[in-house]
Protein backbone atom coordinates (compact mmCIF):
# COMPACT_ATOMS: atom_id res chain seq x y z
CA UNK A 1 0.00 0.00 0.00
CA UNK A 2 1.42 3.11 -1.16
CA UNK A 3 1.05 5.72 2.19
CA UNK A 4 1.90 9.83 1.43
CA UNK A 5 0.92 10.29 5.34
CA UNK A 6 4.56 9.95 7.15
CA UNK A 7 3.13 9.35 10.58
CA UNK A 8 6.60 10.44 11.81
CA UNK A 9 7.28 13.66 9.73
CA UNK A 10 3.60 14.41 10.49
CA UNK A 11 3.52 13.94 13.84
CA UNK A 12 6.86 15.87 14.62
CA UNK A 13 5.02 18.76 12.44
CA UNK A 14 2.21 18.51 14.51
CA UNK A 15 3.78 18.76 18.03
CA UNK A 16 4.67 22.53 17.49
CA UNK A 17 0.74 24.16 18.19
CA UNK A 18 -2.34 23.45 18.36
CA UNK A 19 -3.27 24.17 14.82
CA UNK A 20 -0.32 21.43 13.86
CA UNK A 21 -1.78 19.11 15.90
CA UNK A 22 -5.71 18.88 14.86
CA UNK A 23 -3.93 19.15 10.94
CA UNK A 24 -1.92 15.62 12.27
CA UNK A 25 -5.35 14.56 13.89
CA UNK A 26 -7.44 15.27 10.16
CA UNK A 27 -4.61 13.57 8.19
CA UNK A 28 -4.26 10.46 10.54
CA UNK A 29 -8.14 10.39 10.17
CA UNK A 30 -7.86 10.67 6.37
CA UNK A 31 -5.16 7.98 6.17
CA UNK A 32 -5.76 5.71 8.76
CA UNK A 33 -9.53 5.81 9.41
CA UNK A 34 -12.26 7.76 8.33
CA UNK A 35 -11.67 11.24 6.85
CA UNK A 36 -13.19 14.18 9.07
CA UNK A 37 -16.32 15.66 7.29
CA UNK A 38 -18.55 18.65 8.01
CA UNK A 39 -20.76 17.63 10.84
CA UNK A 40 -18.25 15.36 12.47
CA UNK A 41 -17.64 18.54 15.59
CA UNK A 42 -19.94 19.91 17.77
CA UNK A 43 -21.63 23.12 16.90
CA UNK A 44 -21.25 26.79 18.80
CA UNK A 45 -24.94 26.34 20.22
CA UNK A 46 -23.64 23.25 22.14
CA UNK A 47 -19.85 24.49 22.73
CA UNK A 48 -22.10 27.88 24.50
CA UNK A 49 -24.55 26.40 26.32
CA UNK A 50 -21.52 24.68 28.20
CA UNK A 51 -19.98 27.62 29.42
CA UNK A 52 -23.10 29.11 30.10
CA UNK A 53 -23.63 26.05 32.53
CA UNK A 54 -20.24 25.68 33.85
CA UNK A 55 -19.83 29.35 34.38
CA UNK A 56 -16.58 29.74 32.64
CA UNK A 57 -15.18 29.81 28.88
CA UNK A 58 -13.18 26.85 27.13
CA UNK A 59 -9.84 27.18 26.42
CA UNK A 60 -9.86 27.67 23.08
CA UNK A 61 -7.97 24.57 22.22
CA UNK A 62 -10.32 22.52 23.97
CA UNK A 63 -13.40 24.48 21.70
CA UNK A 64 -11.72 23.57 18.41
CA UNK A 65 -10.84 19.94 19.10
CA UNK A 66 -14.62 19.69 19.54
CA UNK A 67 -15.86 21.30 16.47
CA UNK A 68 -13.06 19.29 14.90
CA UNK A 69 -14.36 15.52 15.95
CA UNK A 70 -16.84 16.22 18.88
CA UNK A 71 -19.54 14.32 17.48
CA UNK A 72 -16.54 11.66 16.25
CA UNK A 73 -16.84 8.36 18.95
CA UNK A 74 -14.93 5.69 16.65
CA UNK A 75 -11.85 8.78 16.68
CA UNK A 76 -12.46 9.23 21.01
CA UNK A 77 -14.54 6.86 22.25
CA UNK A 78 -13.49 2.40 21.07
CA UNK A 79 -12.09 2.06 24.69
CA UNK A 80 -11.82 5.50 26.98
CA UNK A 81 -14.96 8.09 26.49
CA UNK A 82 -14.01 11.37 25.59
CA UNK A 83 -17.19 13.07 27.03
CA UNK A 84 -19.95 15.40 25.07
CA UNK A 85 -20.47 19.12 25.70
CA UNK A 86 -23.22 18.32 28.03
CA UNK A 87 -21.30 15.92 30.14
CA UNK A 88 -18.54 18.52 30.67
CA UNK A 89 -18.03 19.19 34.59
CA UNK A 90 -15.66 20.14 37.59
CA UNK A 91 -14.56 17.84 39.96
CA UNK A 92 -16.52 17.06 43.70
CA UNK A 93 -13.49 18.80 44.83
CA UNK A 94 -13.76 21.88 42.38
CA UNK A 95 -9.85 21.33 41.39
CA UNK A 96 -10.13 20.32 37.61
CA UNK A 97 -12.60 20.18 34.34
CA UNK A 98 -13.51 17.22 33.69
CA UNK A 99 -13.30 15.92 29.82
CA UNK A 100 -12.75 12.08 29.84
CA UNK A 101 -13.34 9.06 31.13
CA UNK A 102 -11.51 5.91 31.72
CA UNK A 103 -13.80 3.16 30.37
CA UNK A 104 -14.15 1.85 33.55
CA UNK A 105 -14.35 4.40 35.30
CA UNK A 106 -10.63 3.59 36.82
CA UNK A 107 -9.64 7.41 36.08
CA UNK A 108 -10.56 10.71 34.69
CA UNK A 109 -8.66 13.41 32.82
CA UNK A 110 -9.21 16.74 33.12
CA UNK A 111 -7.75 20.66 32.98
CA UNK A 112 -6.66 22.46 36.39
CA UNK A 113 -9.55 25.04 36.89
CA UNK A 114 -6.08 27.65 36.87
CA UNK A 115 -4.95 26.42 34.18
CA UNK A 116 -8.28 27.01 31.90
CA UNK A 117 -6.31 30.36 30.71
CA UNK A 118 -3.43 28.71 28.98
CA UNK A 119 -3.73 29.04 25.28
CA UNK A 120 -3.20 25.11 25.31
CA UNK A 121 -3.02 23.92 28.96
CA UNK A 122 -1.63 20.85 30.33
CA UNK A 123 -3.68 17.91 31.01
CA UNK A 124 -4.08 15.83 34.42
CA UNK A 125 -5.60 12.54 35.27
CA UNK A 126 -6.48 11.12 38.73
CA UNK A 127 -7.48 7.77 39.30
CA UNK A 128 -11.02 6.47 40.70
CA UNK A 129 -9.33 5.03 44.11
CA UNK A 130 -11.48 3.67 47.27
CA UNK A 131 -9.94 6.11 49.32
CA UNK A 132 -11.82 8.75 48.00
CA UNK A 133 -9.24 11.14 50.36
CA UNK A 134 -6.12 9.43 48.91
CA UNK A 135 -7.16 10.72 45.12
CA UNK A 136 -5.03 13.36 43.46
CA UNK A 137 -4.75 15.17 40.53
CA UNK A 138 -1.27 13.76 38.79
CA UNK A 139 0.94 15.56 35.27
CA UNK A 140 -0.59 13.69 32.11
CA UNK A 141 0.45 15.55 29.37
CA UNK A 142 2.07 18.97 29.03
CA UNK A 143 -0.63 20.46 25.94
CA UNK A 144 -4.10 19.88 25.56
CA UNK A 145 -3.48 19.77 21.76
CA UNK A 146 -1.12 17.05 22.57
CA UNK A 147 -3.89 14.76 24.49
CA UNK A 148 -5.98 15.63 21.33
CA UNK A 149 -3.23 13.67 19.14
CA UNK A 150 -2.55 10.40 22.25
CA UNK A 151 -6.55 9.84 22.23
CA UNK A 152 -7.06 9.85 18.67
CA UNK A 153 -3.81 7.62 18.03
CA UNK A 154 -5.15 5.32 20.98
CA UNK A 155 -8.63 5.11 20.07
CA UNK A 156 -7.31 3.47 17.15
CA UNK A 157 -5.80 1.05 18.96
CA UNK A 158 -9.29 -0.48 19.72
CA UNK A 159 -10.82 -0.62 15.87
CA UNK A 160 -11.47 -1.99 13.74
CA UNK A 161 -10.76 -5.08 14.99
CA UNK A 162 -9.09 -7.18 12.57
CA UNK A 163 -6.48 -4.07 12.17
CA UNK A 164 -5.34 -4.58 16.27
CA UNK A 165 -3.75 -6.38 18.53
CA UNK A 166 -2.90 -6.66 22.07
CA UNK A 167 -0.11 -8.74 24.21
CA UNK A 168 0.78 -8.31 28.07
CA UNK A 169 3.84 -10.86 28.24
CA UNK A 170 6.32 -8.20 25.91
CA UNK A 171 9.56 -9.27 27.56
CA UNK A 172 12.70 -7.16 27.96
CA UNK A 173 14.89 -8.07 25.18
CA UNK A 174 11.85 -7.52 23.04
CA UNK A 175 11.12 -4.06 24.43
CA UNK A 176 14.84 -2.93 24.20
CA UNK A 177 14.64 -3.52 20.48
CA UNK A 178 11.94 -1.80 19.68
CA UNK A 179 13.67 0.96 18.72
CA UNK A 180 15.50 -0.83 16.41
CA UNK A 181 12.62 -2.45 14.55
CA UNK A 182 10.87 0.51 14.81
CA UNK A 183 10.82 4.46 14.17
CA UNK A 184 10.56 6.26 17.58
CA UNK A 185 7.66 8.81 17.60
CA UNK A 186 8.41 12.22 18.25
CA UNK A 187 5.77 11.86 21.48
CA UNK A 188 7.07 12.05 25.02
CA UNK A 189 6.79 9.52 26.88
CA UNK A 190 4.07 9.98 29.45
CA UNK A 191 2.68 9.92 32.18
CA UNK A 192 5.87 12.36 33.14
CA UNK A 193 7.51 10.73 36.33
CA UNK A 194 7.01 6.98 35.18
CA UNK A 195 9.64 5.08 33.54
CA UNK A 196 9.30 4.33 30.83
CA UNK A 197 5.73 4.78 30.83
CA UNK A 198 3.82 4.78 27.32
CA UNK A 199 6.27 5.62 23.77
CA UNK A 200 4.85 5.30 20.71
CA UNK A 201 6.54 4.15 17.20
CA UNK A 202 6.34 3.38 13.59
CA UNK A 203 6.61 1.10 11.29
CA UNK A 204 5.49 0.03 7.97
CA UNK A 205 2.00 0.34 7.63
CA UNK A 206 1.63 0.23 11.71
CA UNK A 207 1.75 1.78 14.73
CA UNK A 208 2.42 0.64 18.57
CA UNK A 209 2.26 1.65 21.66
CA UNK A 210 4.28 0.29 24.43
CA UNK A 211 3.55 0.93 28.19
CA UNK A 212 6.30 -0.64 31.18
CA UNK A 213 8.03 -2.44 28.73
CA UNK A 214 5.14 -5.15 29.41
CA UNK A 215 2.49 -4.25 27.47
CA UNK A 216 2.17 -3.99 23.56
CA UNK A 217 -0.61 -2.65 21.22
CA UNK A 218 -0.44 -2.72 17.57
CA UNK A 219 -2.49 -0.97 14.47
CA UNK A 220 -2.00 -1.79 11.16
CA UNK A 221 -4.07 -0.42 7.60
CA UNK A 222 -3.77 -4.12 6.57
CA UNK A 223 -3.72 -7.56 8.23
CA UNK A 224 -0.73 -8.25 6.34
CA UNK A 225 1.29 -5.40 7.86
CA UNK A 226 -0.30 -6.73 10.91
CA UNK A 227 0.65 -10.16 10.67
CA UNK A 228 4.34 -9.01 10.26
CA UNK A 229 4.40 -7.57 13.37
CA UNK A 230 3.11 -10.53 15.42
CA UNK A 231 5.74 -12.42 13.63
CA UNK A 232 8.42 -10.15 14.24
CA UNK A 233 7.48 -10.35 18.08
CA UNK A 234 6.66 -13.68 18.79
CA UNK A 235 4.41 -13.97 21.61
CA UNK A 236 0.63 -14.15 22.85
CA UNK A 237 -1.04 -11.94 20.52
CA UNK A 238 -4.56 -11.90 21.99
CA UNK A 239 -6.58 -11.49 18.36
CA UNK A 240 -4.63 -13.42 16.01
CA UNK A 241 -6.76 -15.56 14.60
CA UNK A 242 -3.62 -18.37 13.19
Amino acid sequence: MKDDFDVRRELAAGMTDPAGALRFVRGFARHWLTPLQEGDGCGEPELAAAEERLGFALPAVLRDAYRLLGRRPDLTSNHDRLLAPAELHVDTREEALVFRYENQGAASWGILLTDLHKADPPVVMKPDLADKEAERWSAWLDRFSWACVEIVLSESLHAPFELGDFRDDLDEAQSESLGGRFTPLPFPAYPPGEDPGARWYAGTDVILREEDRTWLWARARTEEALDRVRDDLPGDWLNDPR
